[in-house]
């Protein structure tokens, strides 16, 4: 089966591996908590993350914010 894996998928993927490292010396992109849980949303809805997928990485993005 050939599925396509939409961008915000990898946009959240990338943003989500990156936490905890150190800052990287690329360009900073800046991206709200809620632009990351829509396009969370969109990559689950997509197929792309699993419904296990998708809660963990929720439930990380929101403990981050505390």
């Amino acid at each position: 089966m050939n599925r396509k894996i939409p961008l915000s998928a990898i946009v959240v993927a990338g943003i989500l591996s990156a936490c905890g490292s150190e800052p990287s010396a690329g360009p900073r992109v800046d991206v709200t908590i809620g632009q990351q849980l829509i396009e969370l949303k969109e990559a689950h809805e997509s197929g792309a993350l699993t419904d296990k997928e998708y809660a963990r990485q929720k439930k990380q993005l929101i403990n981050n914010l505390k």
